[in-house]
């Protein structure tokens, strides 16, 4: 099977074709980065006009690079939520559109599942089970995975997820939009020792996350003060810290509950260098291991999209004709496949 993937959930428009024999075969994206940056948010409007603007010249710049033509492919799948309604409309219209006129079966995807299953585009893909740890823009939560489908939400965040957190930190440090890569590099020249911020909900039973008090810490330190350069980057280092390790403690709680070996981490927030070193260390000192999807695919990408519709196609998932979106959509909602 052969699947034309369509992602159009936030600030990226993205296409990509993925065969069931031969795998990713191409991906384009956009970014519209450069066009938020000015208002320090996604704006909702302009990212619906701009992914109508975008989308029709990627799709066909992915079945270029891919040498198919519409009789190659056989599926269509786009991201159906959750995400901005607006956005997410342009998508599904046009992967319904396109799947109408070619007499194909179309797919809607669950975003979340599509970050979790990215390292499965790699060489090395993981085995089932294993614990996810997904942390991508308003999400942070840790999943029991047992199979294709089958996802269970041991533990999410009660307020602001860590993505969000690192933006509107590094906001407040006056580093723009999106900021969190940003700030990732300002910690690089940070004193370690300076400053210390609250690990969050560490000291409680469970697998939840928040992350609303660490901001308020940085913010406190920031707001209303003159700093200099060297006192930015102390804090961002402190806070980077902070971040990482209740990210570490608490994906390490998630392995001794579960009794599993295996961690997998996606999202945008997976492609910060010192987590994936912590993590690694972690899941070595335990015993196990950890995957990662290679840093284009951390972020919004058709690639993710076109591999879970091809899995659920071809286990007999497909839509009707309605064009159906959901801003919220819970992970563990999504049909199994044992």
């Amino acid at each position: 099977m052969r699947v034309l993937g369509i992602e159009t959930s936030c600030d990226e428009t993205a296409v990509a074709v993925y065969d069931s024999k031969k795998g990713l075969l191409s991906h384009a994206l956009y970014s519209q980065v450069a066009l938020h940056a000015e208002y320090g948010g996604v704006v909702p409007e302009l990212a619906s006009r701009d992914h109508v603007c975008k989308v029709i010249g990627l799709i066909e710049q992915a079945m270029t690079d891919s040498c198919s033509t519409p009789k190659d492919i056989t599926g269509i799948a786009y991201t159906a939520g959750p995400g901005l309604v607006g956005a997410l409309l342009v998508g599904a219209t046009v992967g319904q559109s396109i799947g109408f006129a070619w007499g194909l079966p179309t797919v809607g995807v669950h975003h979340m599942e599509g970050h979790l299953l990215a390292p499965m585009l790699e060489p090395d893909p993981p085995a089932y089970p294993f614990v996810a740890l997904l942390v991508s823009g308003g999400h942070t939560m840790l999943v029991n995975v047992a199979s294709f489908g089958n996802y269970e939400v041991i533990g999410e965040s009660v307020d602001d997820a860590v993505g969000e957190a690192f933006d509107k930190t590094a906001k407040l440090l006056g580093l723009g939009y999106p900021g969190g890569a940003a700030l990732s590099v300002l910690a690089q020249r940070g004193d370690p020792k300076r400053f210390h911020f609250p690990r969050p909900m560490i000291n409680r039973a469970g697998l939840e996350f928040s992350f609303s008090g660490l901001k308020t810490s940085a913010a406190n330190h920031i707001v209303g003060k003159t700093l200099d350069e060297q006192t930015r980057a102390d804090i961002a280092r402190a806070f980077q810290d902070a971040a990482v390790e209740t990210l570490v403690i608490k994906c390490r709680r998630a392995l001794k509950l579960t009794g599993l070996k295996t961690l997998v981490v996606a999202g945008g927030v997976g492609a910060n260098v010192v987590l994936r070193e912590q993590l690694r260390q972690m899941v070595a000192d335990e015993g196990g291991a950890v995957f990662f999807p290679r840093h284009e695919f951390c972020t919004d990408n058709g690639a993710m999209i076109a591999y879970v519709g091809c899995q659920r196609l071809l286990a007999g998932e497909h839509g009707d004709l309605a064009i159906k979106v959901s801003a919220r959509w819970a992970l563990d909602a999504l049909s199994s496949f044992l």
